[in-house]
């Protein structure tokens, strides 16, 4: 299994379990740190409701939603009319902006270091549309120049963090939810369980190490354990383990 697939792996095992946004801010913003990109952005327009799920900068985002810019965003705008994954940046001319307000738009971006990225367009049915980004504030980085491989992989991050979203349950099932973990949490806790390290959990499942470390950790922080060996008894007396 090469890097890429870790990540894409990691990503799918952690939206099993996710149950609010913060969470499936924090699962997209690793997976987007380990494709080499510093932020991602998750946009659903329907009719005239907007959601947006993003690690770019608050103040960016809290001056997006105020100002609406949705309505001019040359890359919504083309996410609109496409259905294919696209590549945009600031010195590539990919999108070329049409008008003075989609200039001045641009030169915002990139005052908050918003140079480049991946944008996969999300068809929802009836006119509705959602949008997944990964972007970049490096100017010498041109997605157009990235492997085909990165385009697929960003392709079906977009894909499975739309799904999965829409498809959680309603609050009044979440604090139920919230206790289960995903079959990857839970095989590395039943080797911890079995006294093997980390190192050694993670030769025996074929992942890296610091992977095995973060479906331990988000193992405890599902259980409220205080450590992962508290983890593990918890997991064991809920009967939660393989």
């Amino acid at each position: 299994m090469n890097w890429t697939e870790n990540i894409f792996q990691e990503f799918v095992d952690a939206l099993q379990t996710a149950v609010d946004d913060s969470e499936f801010e924090r699962i997209a913003t690793r997976a987007c740190h380990g494709l080499g990109f510093r932020w991602f952005a998750y946009l659903n327009i329907v009719d005239s409701s907007l959601k947006l799920i993003s690690s770019y900068p608050k103040s960016w985002t809290s001056r997006y939603l105020r100002r609406q810019y949705q309505r001019l965003d040359p890359v919504v705008l083309r996410a609109r009319s496409e259905h294919t994954t696209f590549t945009w940046g600031a010195s590539s001319g990919s999108i070329r902006p049409a008008s003075r307000e989609q200039v001045r738009f641009f030169q915002e971006a990139t005052e908050f270091g918003i140079k480049s990225g991946i944008t996969v367009p999300i068809r929802a049915g009836f006119g509705r549309m959602a949008a997944f980004t990964v972007a970049t504030d490096d100017a010498l980085m041109e997605p157009d120049m990235l492997p085909a491989t990165s385009h697929d992989v960003v392709q079906l991050l977009g894909l499975y963090f739309h799904t999965h979203l829409r498809g959680r349950p309603a609050i009044s099932e979440e604090p139920q939810r919230v206790q289960i973990l995903s079959q990857r949490e839970r095989q590395c806790l039943a080797w911890a369980a079995l006294g093997k390290t980390v190192s050694e959990t993670a030769v025996i499942l074929g992942i890296t190490p610091r992977t095995v470390a973060f479906h331990l950790e988000n193992a405890r922080r599902k259980l409220g354990a205080t450590s992962i060996t508290h983890c593990v008894a918890l997991a064991m007396r809920q009967r939660l383990l393989p």
